[in-house]
């Protein structure tokens, strides 16, 4: 056979995967195939394959008798949006898109290119696992991208979408990874499977419920976003890319923006309800202050008294993260406490300012949140925001109080500007608690216990219910209409644009985990 022709024989069967038998029975299953998803990842014409030929080197229990050019996995570079990118995307159709040397070896090479050449990396896992008949060999594999997972973490954004099964020790490699996208009713993850669970514990658990998107999107916050379909997945990695850099060098892509002058949003002032125990949705906030449509929440449906996502400001990246009053009244809590302390790390790993909505009444109190260690997951938020070096901005919208006012990057913690609307009230706690224990003899000793607290009650809040006492001392550096807090953004993220801040020397911190 002419050489060229064996060239293109061999690339045909690459392409082909585990056999058309086998890509029938991954799209009944409502799945693209690695192929495919690539297709639709990558711009048209700019997806360079890497590795198509290579084959596994094992002989025992058969496999010496199987084998599939490329291994189970597609590997490569191409372009998103006309940015350089690597992907890898694991073969269901082979092996199971089971990961052992050779797969591993090509997805490591991946990785490793990425690294030199400071471009995202973007893994499409569908996998049932290791290997079995490799043995050790195919755990050696899991471990050699778990150690380059982290070595690129805070250099380059790793994103992880998850279309089919990844369980096990598999599990890992995206969860180091930035961000995770799942797909509903087709993929899953989780340690161990529903037969291992109703051995060991007796429960009876199917493998949605107990990880599927859902699951990991609403109870566990396992993934930042779970998906309709394989289209709305890949869709979604565009998106999320479209904010975030190259790698931790560079900056995020501006888009051309034009003012026409007015940057007033008069819809701001009437967000706050007259009376402050009423909710309102912070979202409403966010979407009137930022460009329009620009929104992109993460982590929507997990710790939802705590919103956080990606947007933009006259056309540049920023990350958002406010209390969300419409939640168990925007307390703060383990979870949410965890969830946005990961974002902001995130975004101050690459050069993303970052924007604070606060209406916050404080941590949330229990035994449950005690004994859960609340100290030390609350302390997660602040210290990721106390060692932040991009520009910082905080808004307070109506309550600032006790620790939380503190943790939501105040001042104290190297906030670099801090408004306040006229609605704000900053203080150690609200009115009605501070007034029951610094009147309290008072309250007690009264013919009319129940008027005189409502007397000290008032008392307090027209003392210390406000931010005009915070300004005074510069705690917040302006009180501000809502209706001029866009335009106000746009000047301070705009100042603070060359801002160097650099953390004392040292290997590095030891965050409480």
């Amino acid at each position: 056979m002419p050489k060229n022709k064996l060239l293109e024989k061999k690339l045909a069967e690459a392409k082909l995967g585990g056999g058309q038998d086998r890509i029938d029975a991954q799209h009944q299953k409502g799945k693209l195939t690695a192929r495919e998803r690539v297709h639709f990842l990558i711009d048209e014409g700019t997806f360079e394959e890497i590795g198509a030929l290579v084959t596994h080197r094992s002989a025992d229990f058969g496999l010496d008798k199987q084998k599939f050019l490329g291994d189970g996995v597609v590997t490569g570079y191409g372009n998103i949006n006309g940015r350089l990118v690597y992907v890898y995307a694991q073969d269901f159709t082979v092996f199971g898109g089971s990961l052992a040397e050779a797969h591993a070896a090509k997805i490591s090479r991946i990785m490793d290119l990425a690294m030199k050449n400071g471009a995202p990396v973007i893994g499409l896992n569908d996998s049932g696992g290791a290997r079995i008949q490799e043995g050790v060999v195919s755990l050696g594999g899991y471990a050699d991208i778990f150690y380059r997972n982290t070595l690129a973490s805070g250099v380059i954004p790793q994103l992880s979408a998850i279309m089919g099964p990844c369980a096990g020790g598999a599990v890992y490699s995206p969860a180091i990874t930035d961000f995770i996208l799942m797909v509903e009713n087709t993929s899953y993850m989780f340690v161990t499977g529903p037969n291992v669970v109703k051995t060991v514990t007796h429960e009876k658990v199917s493998a949605e419920d107990l990880g599927g998107a859902i699951t990991h999107a609403t109870k566990s916050g396992v993934t930042d976003f779970a998906t309709a379909n394989e289209l709305e997945c890949i869709n979604s990695i565009k998106k999320l890319l479209s904010y975030m850099p190259q790698n931790c060098e560079e900056e995020s892509p501006v888009i051309a923006y034009d003012s026409n002058g007015d940057e007033c949003r008069e819809a701001l002032n009437g967000i706050i309800p007259e009376n402050p125990n009423h909710p309102y949705d912070i979202r409403e906030v966010i979407e009137g202050v930022v460009d329009a449509d620009s929104f992109f929440e993460v982590k929507k449906d997990w710790a939802e008294n705590i919103v956080v996502g990606f947007s933009r400001l006259a056309g540049k990246s920023i990350g958002i993260v406010a209390n969300q009053p419409a939640n168990m009244a925007g307390v703060l809590d383990i979870n949410s406490s965890k969830k946005a302390a990961r974002f902001v790390r995130f975004c101050d790993a690459f050069n993303i300012p970052l924007l604070v909505f606060e209406d916050v009444p404080g941590f949330l109190p229990g035994t449950e949140q005690e004994w859960n260690a609340i100290i030390t997951n609350g302390a997660k938020l602040l210290y990721a925001f106390s060692e932040a070096t991009v520009p910082r901005i905080t808004v307070i919208t109506r309550k600032a109080y006790g620790g939380a006012y503190d943790v939501m990057n105040s001042k104290h913690i190297g906030a670099d500007m801090n408004f306040a609307w006229p609605t704000a009230e900053i203080a150690v706690m609200g009115a009605k608690g501070a007034a029951e224990i610094i009147f309290r003899k008072e309250i007690k000793s009264a013919k009319d216990s129940a008027k005189k607290l409502k007397e000290k009650e008032a008392e307090y809040e027209q003392k210390f219910t406000d931010p005009y006492r915070a300004a005074a001392r510069g705690y917040v550096d302006e009180v501000i209409k809502p209706q001029d807090t866009r335009q106000k953004l746009i000047a301070a993220f705009r100042m603070l644009k060359n801002k160097v801040d650099k953390l004392p020397r040292k290997k590095h911190g030891n965050i409480p985990l």
